[in-house]
């Protein structure tokens, strides 16, 4: 039964900021921590190119805002020190974190890399109440990790999203089905999980303001105004419905994959190939650091009413070569988008198979082979020196959609 279910979900506060601030802390680095002045992970700060990734508190009260240029965000802090980001160092405080929590519950969902959720419905005995063991949660990651979270607590997974979204850092929040009028309606809509700008706007228009207006208004004005699938949805979520499982882990080496949230939605066709060119890169190189081979090839598309789909392809033989994954992948985009714009874009790779051996086509030997010795060369040097050591001509000439395309985003299941 719902009522019976408790679910956590943590969210690193500033995750990338935070864990750049530990970085600087290990390696005895000068100057003040990154989270007590007015900071963002994000790019070059004298070339003004990348994003904005993370942003300390001070930051956020000069207006600074996560995913907007570096730029835009220097204009309003003209103060503001910019780190570049280090994500390999953010891999590592991701992975000592999901290991940390799994002393608590099997029952672990990674939504992203820097924040899951918990499963605690058959667990939460061995420990205590609730918030009582969030609170020991946010207390061992602060000692043994150097960085905060904040912990939502409920019966389902988009209330206990919602409340760790509350005041923030490191704080432990409950938003329990009773306690969804005072702690949950009162908020604008957009603060409601899944609702876009677009999507906001178009509410806005017809008289709704806040989560309560949604949750009350007649599901058909919803459909009218948004489709039924994403109607249904915001209603539903407005009125804290939610019955997804915290997602059970996959099996091992089932198939590696990522998906990038864009800043801004993406309609033309060369912009979706760089974006689907970073994402070839980080995926070719977890399959080489596997040894493994892929032989299924799947490109996943979402817009802004959320509608997602995805086209798919078997290889005549299976590979871990970026440019072929990159070659298909914007084959696959060719045949099944319509350029209607999307929000997301994400590849996948499944039938995976031990690395032993390749079946070449003979007049691609010698070519295959050079490319083949070319990408382990680079992984080498991007694992010694750094992923941004080395860079593709391409992404030096486009905007700032491709310059951190793998950074927040969540490796799916089986990554």
């Amino acid at each position: 039964m719902e009522s019976k279910r408790l679910i956590f979900h943590i969210d690193v506060n500033s995750a990338f900021l935070s864990w750049e601030a530990v970085y600087r802390m290990q390696e005895g680095l000068s100057g003040p921590d990154l989270r007590t002045i007015p900071s963002v992970v994000g790019g070059d700060a004298k070339s003004r190119r990348g994003i904005v990734l993370a942003k300390s508190t001070s930051a956020k009260k000069s207006g600074v805002i996560t995913g907007e240029p570096l730029a835009n965000a220097l204009r309003k802090c003209p103060d503001l020190t910019v780190v570049p980001s280090r994500f390999d160092f953010y891999q590592k405080c991701s992975a000592n974190l999901f290991k940390l929590l799994e002393d608590y519950t099997p029952d672990i969902e990674k939504f992203s890399i820097d924040e899951g959720f918990l499963d605690m419905t058959e667990t939460i005995h061995l420990f205590g109440k609730p918030e009582e063991t969030a609170d020991l949660i946010r207390k061992r990651i602060l000692e043994e990790l150097k960085f905060t979270v904040n912990i939502g607590i409920s019966t389902n997974k988009l209330l206990a999203k919602m409340a760790s979204d509350f005041e923030k850092p490191n704080k432990t929040h409950t938003l329990y089905l009773e306690e969804i009028p005072d702690k949950m309606w009162t908020l604008p809509l957009r603060d409601l999980f899944f609702v876009g700008s677009a999507a906001a706007d178009k509410m806005r228009r017809i008289g709704l303001h806040t989560i309560k207006d949604v949750a009350t208004c007649d599901v058909q004005i919803l459909r009218s105004h948004l489709g039924n699938k994403y109607g249904d949805l915001i209603h539903r979520y407005a009125n804290g419905v939610d019955d997804e499982p915290v997602a059970s882990r996959e099996p091992a080496n089932k198939g590696y994959g990522n998906r990038i949230t864009l800043p801004r939605d993406v309609s033309d066709y060369d912009t979706a190939c760089q974006v689907l060119l970073a994402l070839s890169e980080t995926v070719g190189t977890r399959l080489r650091e596997e040894k493994v081979r892929c032989n299924c090839i799947c490109v996943e598309l979402k817009n802004w009413q959320f509608t997602s789909q995805s086209h798919q392809l078997t290889l005549d033989t299976p590979t871990d070569s970026t440019g072929v994954l990159f070659e298909n992948a914007c084959r696959l985009l060719k045949e099944c988008w319509d350029l209607t714009p999307v929000r997301l874009i994400g590849l996948r790779t499944s039938r995976i198979s031990e690395d032993s051996f390749e079946q070449m086509n003979l007049f691609d030997t010698q070519k295959s082979k050079k490319m083949k010795e070319l990408e382990r060369a680079v992984d080498q040097i991007r694992k010694k020196y750094g992923t941004d050591s080395m860079k593709r001509a391409s992404f030096l000439k486009t905007d700032t959609l491709t310059d951190h395309a793998v950074s927040k985003e969540k490796h799916l299941p089986f990554s």
